[in-house]
């Protein structure tokens, strides 16, 4: 079991960059793959990011390459979304996830922990 708790949301110009961090916790952050996902007003939960149990593996979705970079720091059991050149379809809640295995996952129902998320707002 593990506890996801992520900050670092807020309203930004187009342009503009956040960075997102993800708490979690637990002794065993190690062996979780960990994502970030976003759900904006009227759309589904979609994929943005993911990393591999010891960060050498990344995957991002087509729409953030470029300019989102997920990284972990095992730690102090945190995964971060540094996002830059932020755009306004950017505007969503960024939710963190984790799943316990050493391979990497980009689908959201092969998730089984969640944070409650964190609303970025990028303004035109």
């Amino acid at each position: 079991q593990v506890q996801l708790v992520e900050s670092g949301g807020g309203l930004v110009q187009a342009g503009g960059s956040l960075r997102l961090s993800c708490a979690a916790s637990g002794r065993t952050f190690s062996l979780y793959c960990m994502g970030w996902f976003r759900q904006a007003p009227g759309k589904e939960r979609e994929f943005v990011a993911a990393i591999n149990w010891s960060g050498g593996i990344t995957r991002y979705a087509d729409s953030v390459k470029g300019r989102f970079t997920i990284s972990r720091d095992n730690a102090e059991n945190t995964v971060y979304l540094q996002m830059n050149s932020l755009k306004p379809e950017d505007t969503a809640v960024y939710y963190c996830a984790a799943e316990r295995t050493f391979d990497i996952v980009t689908p959201a129902r092969l998730y089984d922990f969640w944070g409650p998320g964190t609303q970025v707002t990028v303004s035109s």
